[in-house]
């Protein structure tokens, strides 16, 4: 329909049913493409401001109706699909299970009674049921095309003729039996492993079998392995692997101290957290004249170790990287290498892969070059002692760190000003005894110190990206694997800007990127210190795009480089092994390596970082718990930190632990969710709780198993 037809009937009071149609011939005239509300009320001329209602009501209903599909918050599209779809089955405990497709629209329900017993995570192809009126869409099971290897964690419950896995998280609606033959050692209230291999199609419980027994329930490195199991993330080295890196020399051979630079008398320094092992960078530090220098980024040359299919590189690759929980790390590597034949020591003769910079006093880099090196690194420094220097300028290489810091400073500067966005934030750290029992909370913040390092450890990954990525016009770039960070999406910048408008704050939501950009810097300074601080800064970080690995360089938005790498810490990253030896190859003019392929790897990376994000977040959780459990019936102050129809989330001002208060708790009145508004309205007495609201809650319950904090209004 022509927008001046669209134009003409508006002017005649178009009913519900009406522009129903009309949206439906524009999007079927547009098929393929999607369009938010406004977009649509733009290309359908919908002005008026009774109109627009209109067409958000119309634009539920068909999408309620599956006429549409909502393929993302707000974003609409024609529903073209098949009646038979592939996609993730996801499984829930209340029967309530649900299919999402591949196309990206809206998700299925899927009955227990039609899921074929189909387990969470596989890969199926669904039938869609006929539509009922006023019923959410579902469908049917009818191939499960792979199984996902989803491993199950719980206690073992042993009795005398038969045992069960009762699970920790409530994924099945039903517990695992476990026949004898399938105990595998493990005894009545063991923490246990369990991967399922049957499941009989008239069978109420799937059939399981235990693959490891983690220890007793509330031991602390048995919980911490059940968080690891939990995301199939593994929780101690093979041996065959750490034998064979037991096998590698640690004495570097003559003919590689005359291929590469030596480094050996530049002044080197490491800087790193207390507690670190594995030193994957190191600064070194030479005056070339008054007022220009040689910065040199040395990074560990794991790579010249770890050879392409040998075992340590097929552990590497499948790992993706090193997983940092409370109270450890899993490296990505064996000890030997990361802890002691890559790791810069002091004093000891080092292989490293190197940006080496020419920098004036106003950190313009003048030249580069990137290069093989042998480095001895003068002195390993915590953070502590480094800032300790900037602020007294005082203590060993004193003269070197203030010259460092002094060059990082104006790199900062520049880049904030470029439009990079500054999400500084604390980390929740604990402080635990020696059976990893929480005995404190504190918190670290980013200093001076820490600037230093990230800003030349993100000139030599930005100054990589840009040596294969940059090429001159009319050439196409070799592939290479990028850190890309999306531009955020509009619609959620709308919306995180119309939360913020309750607090007094706003944002610019158009403009070019760096006005943007800045407008959150902007907000981020205005609320430090204040009660909304951590709320808004939350939201702001979940309103931004996630940074991932990907051949197809879109540039880095939160930085503000149109080109970006991993480089620097090859030790902990599989990406960075990968970004070295394809810089090897290129510089040796091989012909570029299989994008296809590449990206594949990129994927697996990035899918990889994000599990153990999920592991890292699950422990701190479980400490959480565990701190708080001694404190049940104490009163605290909070702030509402999530808004569901099951209830408020509230983080507590003094610890940051995160609790629910639930619905039930909720008792003088009916609540309802208003997702729009971000809060939970009573029916009849109009009171409401908001996300970002002060409140005061009791400690009521700490389930360990669950990790879950139950609270009550105090």
């Amino acid at each position: 329909m022509s927008r001046k037809t669209s134009s003409s009937v508006f002017r005649k009071k178009i009913g519900k049913k009406a522009l129903a149609q009309v949206v439906v011939d524009f999007l079927t005239q547009n098929r393929g493409k999607e369009y938010n509300y406004k977009q649509l009320a733009a290309a359908i001329n919908v002005t008026g401001e009774a109109e627009r209602r209109m067409l958000i009501k119309v634009l539920d209903k068909l999408r309620d109706e599956d006429i549409i599909l909502e393929t993302s918050r707000g974003r609409y599209r024609i529903n073209d699909r098949r009646l038979m779809l592939e996609g993730r089955f996801e499984r829930r405990s209340n029967g309530k299970n649900f299919f999402v497709p591949d196309d990206d629209g809206n998700i299925v329900f899927i009955s227990e009674r039609n899921s074929k017993h189909a387990m969470n995570g596989d890969r199926v192809r669904v039938q869609l049921l006929a539509k009922r009126k006023h019923a959410e869409t579902e469908g049917v099971v009818v191939d499960i095309l792979k199984r996902s290897d989803t491993h199950y964690i719980g206690t073992l419950e042993v009795k005398k003729h038969y045992a069960f896995l009762v699970m920790d998280s409530k994924i099945l609606a039903n517990d695992i039996f476990i026949p004898f033959d399938f105990l595998g050692g493990g005894k009545d209230g063991d923490k246990v492993v369990v991967e399922i291999v049957e499941w009989p199609e008239r069978a109420n419980n799937p059939i399981g079998k235990v693959i490891d027994i983690l220890g007793k329930p509330g031991e602390n490195t048995a919980e911490m392995h059940a968080i690891l199991a939990q995301y199939n993330l593994p929780y101690r080295y093979p041996r065959d692997v750490e034998k064979y890196a037991e096998s590698l020399s640690d004495k570097i051979p003559e003919e590689e101290y005359a291929k590469r630079e030596d480094f050996r008398d530049v002044v080197t320094i490491t800087i790193d957290p207390a507690d670190a092992k594995d030193f994957d960078d190191a600064l070194s530090l030479r005056k070339i004249s008054d007022n220009l220098w040689e910065v040199g980024v040395h990074i560990a040359d794991v790579t010249y170790y770890v050879k392409p299919g040998d075992p340590i590189d097929r552990e590497a690759e499948q790992r993706a990287t090193s997983i940092y929980l409370v109270d450890r790390t899993v490296p990505m590597l064996p000890e030997r290498l990361s802890n002691y034949l890559c790791s810069l020591r002091p004093h000891e003769e080092k292989l490293c892969h190197s940006v080496i910079f020419e920098m004036n006093d106003k950190a313009e880099v003048l030249k580069y070059r990137i290069a093989h090196t042998i480095v001895k690194s003068d002195s390993r420094l915590t953070y502590e002692d480094a800032q300790a220097i900037i602020e007294t300028g005082k203590g060993d290489f004193s003269s070197e760190i203030l010259v460092l810091n002094n060059l990082a400073k104006q790199l900062r500067e520049r880049r904030f000003a470029n439009g990079a966005i500054n999400f500084d934030r604390y980390e929740v750290k604990f402080n635990l005894d020696e059976n990893g029992k929480p005995l404190g909370v504190y918190f670290k913040e980013s200093k001076e110190a820490n600037h230093l390092i990230e800003e030349f450890m993100l000139l030599a990954n930005r100054t990589v990206a840009e040596h294969i990525g940059k090429v001159p016009k009319g050439k196409k770039a070799k592939t290479f694997v990028y850190r890309v960070h999306d531009v955020p999406d509009i619609e959620k910048l709308e919306d995180f800007n119309s939360f913020i408008l309750r607090f007094g704050h706003k944002i610019k939501t158009s403009g070019t990127k760096v006005d943007i950009a800045k407008s959150i810097n902007s907000l981020l300074d205005k609320i430090k210190g204040r009660p909304e601080e951590d709320l808004v800064g939350t939201l702001a970080i979940r309103t931004m795009s996630k940074a991932v690995y990907s051949t197809k360089n879109v540039g880095h938005y939160g930085l503000a480089f149109d080109y970006y790498t991993h480089f620097t810490s090859p030790i902990r990253r599989y990406p960075d092994m990968m970004v070295h030896r394809l810089l090897d190859r290129y510089s040796e003019g091989a012909s570029a390596v299989d994008e296809t392929q590449t990206e594949e790897e990129c994927e697996h990376c990035s899918q990889m970082e994000r599990l153990a994000e999920n592991a890292e977040r699950d422990s701190i959780k479980y400490k959480q718990v565990e701190f708080m459990s001694d404190k049940l019936g104490k009163v605290y102050d909070g702030v509402i930190s999530g808004v569901t129809e099951w209830g408020l989330y509230v983080e507590i001002n003094e610890n940051k632990c995160e609790g629910m208060i639930p619905i039930r708790e909720l008792d003088d009145d009916f609540y309802e969710l208003d997702e729009r508004n971000y809060r939970l309205i009573g029916r009849h007495t109009g009171r409401e709780y908001r996300l970002g609201q002060q409140i005061s809650i009791m400690v009521a319950r700490a389930n360990l198993e669950r990790k879950q904090l139950d609270f009550m209004l105090a």
